[in-house]
């Protein structure tokens, strides 16, 4: 499994890398702006992400808008359905506006910080990049 992480805190950078690591080959961005880059390179070498680990507040271009490019991208590439890229919205912002303006550009899950190591498993599981792990 291939995964990208857009986080512009260090800290909550290196914990999301620390908890992917053993189930993913994982990428960094600091930005959305970085993100669509790796994105687009990433389809571009034929070897797309299968999981994106998205914050919304951060410098330069925040996680809505990467995430709106992120799927334009893969209408004008073709990339549709269950070949799309799965993308859990990791932020701090649990307001309604972010929360359904996100589903409704096009993500399939949303995890307020602090990202629980458990609660990140599981959603991998239930997208099926990772079998389900029992408790």
């Amino acid at each position: 499994m291939k995964c990208l992480i857009v986080e512009d805190d260090f800290t909550a950078r290196k914990l999301m890398q620390r908890y992917l690591s053993s189930y993913s080959d994982c990428d960094i961005a600091a930005d959305g702006v970085e993100a669509i880059e790796a994105f687009r390179l990433a389809v571009d070498d034929n070897a797309p992400y299968d999981l994106i680990c998205l914050d919304i507040m951060m410098p330069n271009m925040d996680g809505r808008q990467a995430l709106k490019a992120i799927r334009q991208i893969e209408s004008e590439c073709g990339i549709a359905g269950l070949d799309c890229v799965k993308v859990i919205m990791t932020t701090a912002l649990d307001d309604s506006e972010n929360v359904m303006g996100s589903f409704r550009e096009g993500c399939e899950a949303y995890i307020v910080k602090p990202v629980a190591k458990d609660k990140l498993i599981e959603e991998m599981a239930n997208f099926g990049l990772i079998e389900a792990v029992s408790k």
